[in-house]
C-alpha cells in the first residue's frame, strides 16, 4: 500500500504567495500543466487556488485577473493530509470533500500536492469498491 510520501517524493509543487495575481497563477498553471496553485507564506500553506476558483470566483464575478490577488479568491485553509498516510485515505478525503487536489502537509510545512490523476488503478478500484459497498447498504 503506497503512502502519500511515495507520490510526492520528487514533486516540485507550484506555490505562490497570497499577493500574486490570478493572472500570474493562471499563466503558471498553464505552463506547468497543473490544475492548482498552493498559496503559501514561506513554507506554511494558507490556501489553494484552482481552475475551478478561476471560473467561479474570478470570471463569473467579472473580476480582473490582472488586479485580483490570490488572497481574495483562494480557498483558505484547505483540507490537507500528512505524507505518512496511505494513498487510499487521500482518495477518500478527496471524494468526501469533493475536491480534485489535496495538499500534503507535515508539521505545518508544505510537502506537496496530489490530484486524482496521481493515483493508480488499484487505489481507484478500491475506492470504487468501497463507494459501491456504501451505496448498497
Amino acid at each position: 500500500m503506497r503512502k502519500m510520501s511515495d507520490i510526492v517524493r520528487h514533486q516540485d509543487a507550484l506555490a505562490l504567495p497570497p499577493t500574486a495575481t490570478v493572472r500570474d497563477a493562471c499563466r503558471l498553471m498553464r505552463e506547468r500543466e497543473v490544475g492548482a496553485v498552493l498559496v503559501t507564506e514561506g513554507t506554511r500553506l494558507v490556501g489553494i487556488f484552482t481552475g475551478r476558483d478561476a471560473v467561479y470566483r474570478v470570471l463569473a464575478e467579472g473580476r480582473s485577473a490582472r488586479r485580483t490577488r490570490l488572497l481574495e479568491v483562494m480557498t483558505p485553509d484547505p483540507k490537507t493530509m500528512p505524507p505518512d498516510r496511505p494513498a487510499i485515505e487521500a482518495l477518500r478525503l478527496m471524494e468526501d470533500a469533493r475536491v480534485r487536489h489535496l495538499p500534503i502537509v507535515e508539521e505545518g510545512n508544505l510537502v506537496g500536492i496530489v490530484s486524482r490523476f496521481d493515483f493508480r488503478g488499484l487505489e481507484l478500484d478500491r475506492l470504487d469498491e468501497e463507494t459501491g459497498l456504501w451505496e448498497r447498504i
